[in-house]
């Protein structure tokens, strides 16, 4: 971890804290700490900064913090995303959270498996879980809001487009659509489909709602890698 993610429940007073869990053995095996050591931290929904440890012990550790320096801005982005496959959604978690994305919609889609709504990853501690390691890894301290939506017309149509105002929309489909614009500096709506793509009826649900397919070209990505590739092109 490039971060050390503090929680509420870590500080025993306003500059301390004491770790147990796999934290602690983070830094025993990976940094390889000793007293008097410092590290990088960050405050859970607040600042980051350093920490000095103070007492290190097989079991627990006790560290001096002190926080002071606001976290990375995050992307002026609402991604809505077709559910993708369990062991893939972990990843994505993961990546959404390091590029700084503020909030993820999981929608559903007619391509998209109904056994995948079963899924443990999509319960909530699970999913706090991986967010805490992409920040970690991106060294972010402010978790996204992640939204599930598993109506899909619904959603498009009443929920959509408030969520998308004042926003650039866009829809990543293959297809005979203009390229994916580069660079921007405006607030977008993004949606991104199963590995199967969108069908017509949603594009053109999606479309009514104010978002725009757009693509990468001709080669047809995983979700992972088309969700990290939109979002380098467009931010």
């Amino acid at each position: 971890m490039n971060l050390l993610l503090l929680e509420e429940a870590d500080f025993i007073a306003a500059d301390r804290v004491v770790l147990r869990d796999r934290r602690l053995t983070h830094m025993q095996d990976v940094h390889r700490v000793a007293v008097g050591d410092s590290l990088r931290v960050g405050r859970i929904g607040g600042l980051m900064g350093s920490a000095q440890v103070l007492r290190l012990e097989p079991a627990e550790a006790e560290l001096q913090v002190t926080l002071d320096q606001p976290p990375p801005a995050k992307l002026p982005l609402t991604l809505v995303l077709a559910l993708p496959r369990p062991k893939m959604l972990r990843r994505v978690f993961q990546t959404i959270a390091t590029m700084g994305v503020p909030r993820l919609v999981l929608v559903n889609s007619y391509r998209v498996e109904k056994s995948f709504w079963q899924t443990p990853f999509l319960e909530p501690e699970t999913i706090r879980e991986h967010l805490v390691l992409g920040l970690e890894q991106a060294r972010d301290t402010v978790l996204p809001d992640v939204l599930i939506e598993k109506r899909f017309k619904p959603f498009v149509e009443d929920r959509l487009p408030a969520l998308s105002a004042g926003t650039l929309g866009l829809v990543g489909h293959p297809g005979p659509y203009p390229p994916c614009p580069r660079g921007l500096d405006q607030a977008v709506t993004l949606a991104i489909g199963p590995e199967g793509g969108w069908i017509p009826y949603e594009i053109d649900l999606l479309g009514k709602a104010g978002l725009q397919p757009v693509q990468l070209g001709e080669r047809i990505l995983r979700v992972e890698t088309a969700v990290t590739a939109l979002l380098s092109r467009l931010f």
